[in-house]
C-alpha cells in the first residue's frame, strides 16, 4: 500500500483533520458524484453520526460541511469567503456549489446531529444526501473520515486497505521489518527508499516543490503563532501563550542565567504555537493529523535552529523518514483519535518526528526504527479526551510534550546501534489492540477524562 509523503503531509485547516477537513473532503466529493449523476437536484441533507456528532460543534464539522457542499476545499480555503459565505447560507438558505443548480439547504434543518446511531465502519461517518424538488432523496452515500484528512466512502472501507491501483513502487514496505530488510538489501536510507517511491509516481521535481512547500507552510504556521496573541474561539476563555513563552525565551538568550533544561521550552512553544494557530482555525499541516499537526514542525524547527551543523538540505530527508513512519502506522493500525485515542495522533506524529530527527542526525534505518518505536512505546495507552470538544485542553500542550519525546527518543536511538527488544512493528499492533480496547468515552468523544473533569464553562 503507498501512501505518498502529501498523504501524511496535507496543507488545510484547523481545528481538525477528521472532524474540519475530512467532511469538507467528503462533501466535495459528493458534490462531483452529484455532477455526475442523471438527476437533477434541488437540495442537499447531512447527518453526522458517532464521534462527528458529539464533538462536531467543537470541531466546527457543522461549518466545515456547509462550507463544502458550498464548494469549499481544505487546500485553498479563504477565510474571509467562508464567513462571507456561511453568512449567506444562514439568510438565504440556499448552497450555490459550481456546476450545480441553487441546491437549498436550511443548516438548522438539513444538518443533523445523530448522537443516537452511530455507522458501523467507524467513529466518524456522516451520510450526505440529495434531494429532488418533491424532497425525495435521489442520491446517497456514506463517508468515514479516517483521520489526517483521509475520506473513504462506505464501499472503499468495505474493499478493505489494499486500494492502491497506481503504479509499483521500487520498496513497497508494509511493515518496518520489511522496511529495514529492503533498507539491508539496497543499501539505502529510509529517506531513499521513501524518495524512490515518491519519484516513481509523482517525478522528482514535484517531490522537491511539494516538500518545499510543505515545510513552509509548517514554518510559516510557527511562526504566526510565535506572534499572535488573544482569546482561542470556542468558550473555554483559553488564552494563547506561545507568544509570551517565545519573547521571554528570547530575552533569556545570552544572559548566562538559562538552565540547560530550557531547551525543552524551546521545543514546547514551537509545537505550541502551531496548536493555536490550529485552535483558531488557521492554515496547518496535518502531520499527520491536525490534532497532533506541532510535533513534528516543532522537532524539525528545533533541529534547525538549535542543533549545530543543521542544514536545511536535510529538510526533505527528515518529512520523508517522518512520511515513511507515518505510513506503516496507519496503514497497520491507526492515526484517528476517534478510533485509537491520543496514542494514535501525537503517539504517531512523536515517533514520526523522531525518526526524521534521528535520520537527519545520521542514524542507520535500525537506529530510525528504534527512535520511532521508543517515542510510540511512550504514548500507548492515551487517551483522547479534549474539554468541551475543543483541540485545545490537553491537545496544546500534549504536542510539545510529544515534541520532547520525540527528540529523547531520537536521542536515545543514537545513543544505540539499532539493536532493542520491542520492534516497530510490535508497538504499532500493540498500540491498535489498545484502541480497539480503549472505551468509546476516551476516544475524541468529549465523555470521559478530562472532558468531565474540568468544568467547560
Amino acid at each position: 500500500m503507498f501512501l505518498s509523503v502529501f498523504d501524511m503531509f496535507k496543507v488545510g485547516i484547523g481545528p481538525s483533520s477528521s472532524h474540519t477537513m475530512g467532511p469538507m473532503v467528503a462533501a466535495a466529493r459528493f458534490l462531483d458524484a452529484m455532477r455526475d449523476s442523471p438527476f437533477t437536484f434541488a437540495g442537499v441533507r447531512a447527518s453526522l453520526h458517532g464521534s462527528l456528532a458529539f464533538t462536531g460543534v467543537g470541531h466546527a464539522t457543522d461549518r466545515a460541511t456547509i462550507l463544502g457542499l458550498a464548494g469549499f476545499a481544505p487546500d485553498t480555503f479563504d477565510a474571509d469567503a467562508a464567513a462571507r459565505c456561511l453568512a449567506a447560507v444562514r439568510s438565504e438558505h440556499l448552497l450555490r456549489p459550481a456546476g450545480l443548480p441553487p441546491l437549498a439547504f436550511n443548516p438548522d434543518a438539513d444538518l443533523i446531529f445523530d448522537y443516537e446511531h452511530a455507522l458501523p465502519g467507524h467513529a466518524n461517518g456522516m451520510t450526505l444526501m440529495a434531494l429532488d424538488a418533491q424532497g425525495d432523496v435521489t442520491l446517497r452515500e456514506v463517508y468515514y473520515s479516517v483521520g489526517g484528512g483521509f475520506v473513504m466512502t462506505e464501499a472503499e472501507l468495505a474493499a478493505g486497505r489494499a486500494t492502491d491501483d497506481g503504479a509499483p513502487v521500487p520498496y513497497p514496505f508494509r511493515s518496518a521489518a520489511e522496511m529495514l530488510d529492503m533498507a539491508r538489501a539496497s543499501g539505502k536510507s529510509v529517506a531513499a527508499m521513501k524518495r524512490a517511491n515518491e519519484v516513481s509516481r509523482l517525478g522528482a521535481d514535484q517531490l522537491k516543490k511539494g516538500t518545499a512547500r510543505i515545510w513552509q507552510v509548517m514554518n510559516d504556521c510557527i511562526d504566526r503563532g510565535l506572534t499572535a496573541d488573544g482569546i482561542l474561539p470556542g468558550g473555554l476563555m483559553v488564552r494563547r501563550r506561545a507568544r509570551g513563552i517565545h519573547e521571554a525565551l528570547t530575552a533569556e538568550r545570552g544572559m548566562n542565567l538559562t538552565a540547560p533544561h530550557t531547551i525543552n521550552d524551546w521545543m514546547s512553544v514551537y509545537a505550541m504555537a502551531v496548536n493555536e494557530e490550529n485552535a483558531a482555525g488557521g492554515q496547518v499541516v496535518t502531520a499527520p493529523t491536525n490534532g497532533a499537526a506541532g510535533v513534528v514542525p516543532a522537532t524539525l524547527r528545533y533541529y534547525l535552529d538549535h542543533v549545530p551543523g543543521a542544514s536545511p538540505a536535510h529538510v526533505e530527508d527528515f518529512l520523508l523518514t517522518a512520511a515513511a513512519i507515518g505510513g506503516l502506522v496507519k496503514y497497520n493500525a491507526s492515526i484517528s483519535g476517534a478510533e485509537a485515542g491520543c496514542q494514535a495522533e501525537v503517539g504517531s506524529a512523536a515517533a514520526m518526528a523522531a525518526a526524521g530527527l534521528c535520520a537527519v542526525l545520521g542514524g542507520t534505518p535500525e537506529q530510525v526504527e528504534n527512535a520511532a518505536e521508543i517515542a510510540l512505546e511512550h504514548h500507548l495507552g492515551m487517551t483522547c479526551d479534549p474539554v468541551r470538544g475543543l483541540v485545545q485542553v490537553p491537545c496544546i500542550e500534549r504536542n510539545g510534550l510529544g515534541a520532547i519525546k520525540a527528540v529523547s527518543a531520537a536521542s536515545l536511538a543514537l545513543r544505540g546501534d539499532g539493536t532493542h527488544l520491542v520492534p516497530l512493528d510490535a508497538c504499532i499492533e500493540t498500540m491498535r489492540q489498545t484502541g480497539v480496547d480503549m472505551s468509546e468515552k476516551y476516544k475524541e468523544t468529549s465523555l470521559g477524562g478530562l472532558a468531565v473533569n474540568v468544568p467547560n464553562c
